[in-house]
């Protein structure tokens, strides 16, 4: 069995996210119809965004957004700084801006349905 591969959100709506995830990405879904929207990202992984109202089977997982996160790897604090920039000259909802965590430099932020966007260096600060 392969490792996972494919990431699936529960939107309430397919194509606002579409449009949020693909400024965000800064990539086209490969698929989108009015109840769903997929997206192949640079890394392999697959970004699914399926309408709660018409999830199947119904109804969709009790678990709300927040419950889990998408988790963003940059090699720098640096690198941390300049999407925390870019993410809010978009207009991404920012809820934590970056700070100094046990695991590294990160800020968290929220796509339109709430999901947790997290942009991360793992490791210690960098050298002066």
């Amino acid at each position: 069995m392969e490792h996972p591969s494919y990431t699936l959100l529960y939107v309430d709506d397919p194509a606002a996210s579409a449009r949020f995830y693909a400024a965000l990405l800064d990539a086209a879904p490969v698929e989108a119809s009015p109840t769903f929207a997929l997206f192949a990202l640079r890394s392999g992984l697959m970004l699914g965004l399926w309408s709660r109202h018409t999830v199947e089977p119904a109804p969709p997982p009790a678990a709300g957004a927040g419950a889990a996160e998408l988790g963003f790897r940059v090699a720098a604090d640096a690198d941390v700084e300049a999407a925390h920039a870019a993410w809010q000259a978009q207009g991404v909802r920012i809820v934590q801006p970056p700070v100094r965590l046990d695991f590294g430099y990160a800020f968290l932020a929220q796509d339109p349905d709430g999901h947790r966007l997290r942009v991360y260096a793992l490791g210690q600060p960098d050298a002066a």
